[in-house]
C-alpha cells in the first residue's frame, strides 16, 4: 500500500514528528523526577512502592526551610529592584539626543552575553577589593547587577512597541506631564513591566553560578543547597523539593497570564 503524501504534508508530518520528539527529550525526565520523588528507597535505582515519608522530611527539614526563605527574599528585592531601576533606564534612554546612549546601552548587554562564571568571579573579586564580607547583600548586589540587563530590555521593547499617538493626545487636550505618564504612559508600559518582573523573578530563583561565588558560608540558597545536597548523595529528598518546586512554577505561569489578561 502505496501512501501518496504532498510536499505540504509530509513536511507538516516531519515537523510534527521532530516537535514531539523534542518534547518528550525535555520532559520525560522531569516526569521520571516527580514519580520517584515518592518512591520508598533511598536510591532510585529501582521502584520499591509508593510513600510520601520524604515530602513530610522535607517539609520538616529546617536547613531547606532557611534556604527558601532566603531564596524568595532575595528573588523579591532584585525583582523589585532591578525592574524599577530598568524602567527608569529604559525612560532615560528614550531621549535619542542623549550622547552618551550608545555607550550605555552596551554595558546593558555585556551581562547578557558573558559567562555567568565569568560574572560571579568578578564580582566575587570585586567584593573582595573593596573588603564587604559576602553573606546577602552581596548576593542581592549580583542578582540585581545582572537581572538589571533583562528588565531594561524587555521594557525598552515596550516603549518602542506602543502607540505614541495616545501620549500626543493627552498632551494636546492639556495633560500635564506627571498626569502624561502615570494616567497614559505607565498603564500602555505596564504588560512590560509585568514581563519584565516575572523574567527577573524566574532568573533570580535559578541562579545558582552567580550566587555560589557571591553568597559565602552561612547564606544559602536553594540551587546552592541542592548542589551541596546532591553531592552528599541525600537525592530522594531533593526529587520532592524538585516536584514542589516545579508546581511552584506552573502556578507563577498560570498566576502571570492572568495578570497579563487583566492587564491587556
Amino acid at each position: 500500500m502505496k501512501l501518496n503524501l504532498s510536499p505540504a504534508k509530509l513536511y507538516k508530518s516531519l515537523n510534527l514528528t521532530i516537535f514531539t520528539a523534542v518534547i518528550v527529550f525535555l520532559y520525560i525526565p522531569i516526569l521520571i523526577l516527580v514519580i520517584f520523588s515518592f518512591n520508598d528507597a533511598k536510591i532510585i535505582t529501582s521502584w520499591k512502592g509508593f510513600t510520601f515519608k520524604y515530602y513530610q522530611l522535607l517539609l520538616q527539614n529546617t536547613d531547606i526551610k532557611y534556604a527558601f526563605q532566603n531564596t524568595i527574599l532575595i528573588a523579591v528585592l532584585s525583582t523589585l529592584l532591578s525592574t524599577v531601576l530598568g524602567v527608569l533606564t529604559a525612560l532615560g534612554l528614550e531621549n535619542k539626543a542623549f550622547k552618551g546612549r550608545k555607550g550605555i546601552q552596551l554595558l546593558i548587554y555585556i551581562p547578557l552575553v558573558i559567562p555567568d562564571i565569568l560574572m560571579g568571579v568578578s564580582l566575587a573579586l570585586l567584593f573582595n577589593f573593596v573588603r564587604i564580607n559576602t553573606g546577602m547583600f552581596t548576593v542581592l548586589i549580583a542578582h540585581i547587577t545582572f537581572c538589571i540587563s533583562y528588565t531594561i530590555i524587555v521594557i525598552q521593547s515596550r516603549l518602542e512597541g506602543f502607540d505614541h499617538s495616545l501620549v500626543e493626545a493627552a498632551m494636546d487636550l492639556g495633560a500635564k506631564p506627571a498626569q502624561v505618564f502615570w494616567k497614559v504612559k505607565f498603564p500602555l508600559m505596564m504588560p512590560g513591566i509585568v514581563a519584565a518582573a516575572l523574567l527577573a523573578f524566574t532568573l533570580s530563583i535559578d541562579d545558582f553560578i552567580i550566587t555560589f561565588f557571591t553568597s559565602g558560608r552561612g547564606f544559602d540558597t536553594l540551587p546552592i543547597y541542592v548542589e551541596g545536597t546532591i553531592r552528599r548523595g541525600a537525592i530522594t529528598t531533593i526529587n520532592s523539593l524538585s516536584t514542589l518546586m516545579i508546581t511552584f512554577t506552573l502556578f507563577l505561569v498560570v498566576v502571570s497570564k492572568r495578570i497579563r489578561k487583566i492587564i491587556l
